[in-house]
């Protein structure tokens, strides 16, 4: 399994939240066709057809756990995980 299909195995299985790399999560939002637009240590990511703004923060090197929580429910109500599948 490729590094980019653990991370959101990870993210939405949701048993590992407080283990998520702040820059694996980044990068998962990336791949799922977000916007990035940084401001102090806030990343704020939008996406056409997403109503939500999702705006997280590291805490160290990790995700905070409740922001992953955010993700994974927007992942989840807009279907996103079916867009992540480039072929290698």
């Amino acid at each position: 399994m490729a590094k980019r299909d653990k991370v959101l195995d990870k993210v939405l299985r949701g048993t590992s939240d407080a283990n998520i790399a702040f820059d694996d999560l980044r990068g998962l939002l990336d791949r799922l066709g977000f916007t990035e637009r940084i401001r102090g240590d806030h990343h704020i990511f939008t996406r056409d057809g997403v109503a939500e703004i999702l705006n997280i923060q590291p805490r160290q090197a990790k995700a905070k756990p409740y922001q992953v929580k955010q993700v994974r429910a927007v992942i989840h109500k807009y279907n996103l995980a079916g867009d992540d599948n480039d072929d290698e």
